[in-house]
């Protein structure tokens, strides 16, 4: 019998325990889902798409540094990323850059013409290059390597790992829509042109988000979500209109820079678009900022956040963290409220295990939780931490 009893006892307790669990966990879930999607911190990528230069090439650069432009200076371009699926499932990020080429007729960047500086062949091989749509490109002809070689398998990757994940935080799909490339910018070489970004340009970047999300989805965050009743999307964000995480869980959104003066032309705070743009305090349409150095701009990020904006920064840049273990921008940026914290290292650079050149600079947030309560705008949630697995 008191083996019975005790049986029954430790049931019981089990039981009661279960369910006050369950229920702590349920006010958990509520609470988080009541909080605005600009009242949270998430982790971005930087260039997330990006794969290290190709030896050869990235040791020409170091040679003929000097003569290069500022974006293909060779130090700055000594990092890798991981597959977006990774990225997202073992770092928690939850924010993305995707650097984009307008490339309506196709074969545009099929050849890379900087493999001839170091004796290798320049066509690709890659038939993907060959059909119309936007390419992924950090920099045709000399830093070219990448996951994803068009912009549609990009986003295919991201929706894929979405549906598998209906209650995963929204993710922030920044998208930097380029109109130049090393061509004329250095003499050294004959270098592949950009194809100018227009109308066209902006209709079909709508159109190929369409193509995979699907016209009019459910799934994506656009500015006539948040727009709503009010006479400018401006508007609705200083008066708090951001989805709730409960109503935004499974879903992505869009902001572009580079072009966006064409992008928005026609759609007056950005009506019928697919995406958000990074845009200037007082401007309709706007709704996002970006302001990548917080050490110098603290004050005014910390400001906007509480206005209601969502605020995009970054907390390295260069390599030049990973390699001192500087950490003063990352803190500052953590501090500053900015709802994206943009990094090249959600991990450590591998090589910091095996060099004294590196350090173990990462960026993440306490318990590697996947998004914080914003320290500037955010309603503090009490004891609530788990954010997207129960």
């Amino acid at each position: 019998m008191r083996i019975h009893h005790f049986l029954w006892l430790l049931s019981t307790t089990l039981f009661v325990f279960s369910a006050c669990k369950k229920e702590e966990e349920s006010t958990c879930r509520n609470a988080i889902d009541n909080l605005k999607i600009n009242q949270i911190q998430v982790i971005a990528s930087h260039n997330s798409y990006r794969l290290a230069t190709t030896p050869s090439i990235y040791n020409l650069l170091i040679a003929f540094s000097s003569a290069l432009p500022a974006e293909a200076n060779p130090i700055e371009l000594d990092y890798t990323h991981l597959p977006l699926e990774q990225q997202f499932s073992d770092y928690g990020v939850r924010s993305i850059e995707l650097d984009i080429y307008y490339d309506p007729l196709g074969g545009q960047f099929y050849e890379r013409t900087g493999n001839e500086l170091v004796g290798l062949p320049p066509e690709s091989n890659i038939p993907a290059l060959q059909q119309p749509g936007f390419k992924v490109i950090h920099l045709p002809d000399i830093d070219y390597n990448t996951h994803h070689y068009t912009f549609i398998d990009a986003l295919q990757t991201v929706k894929n790992w979405s549906d598998s994940h209906p209650s995963h935080l929204p993710i922030s799909i920044y998208v930097e829509v380029k109109t130049s490339t090393i061509d004329g910018q250095t003499s050294i070489h004959h270098w592949t042109p950009p194809v100018p970004f227009d109308e066209a340009g902006a209709d079909a970047l709508d159109l190929e988000i369409d193509a995979v999300f699907g016209e009019n989805s459910d799934q994506i965050i656009t500015p006539d979500d948040v727009r709503g009743s009010y006479a400018t999307l401006e508007a609705a964000v200083l008066d708090g209109n951001w989805p709730t995480i409960g109503e935004a869980r499974g879903k992505v959104m869009f902001i572009i820079s580079g072009a966006t003066g064409i992008y928005k032309t026609g759609h007056p705070s950005l009506a019928d678009r697919r995406c958000f743009i990074f845009s200037d305090v007082g401007e309709p349409e706007t709704a996002f900022l970006i302001d990548n150095d917080p050490r110098n701009s603290v004050d005014e990020i910390k400001t906007n956040v509480q206005n209601g904006y969502i605020v995009r920064t970054r907390t390295d840049v260069g390599t030049h963290e990973a390699r001192s273990g500087d950490t003063e921008r990352r803190e500052i940026a953590m501090a500053s409220g900015a709802q994206i914290i943009s990094t090249d290292y959600y991990r450590a650079d591998p090589r910091a295990d095996t060099s004294a050149a590196w350090s173990s600079y990462s960026v993440s947030f306490p318990n590697g939780e996947v998004a914080r309560i914003n320290p500037i705008n955010g309603e503090l949630v009490e004891n609530c931490t788990d954010w997207e697995s129960f």
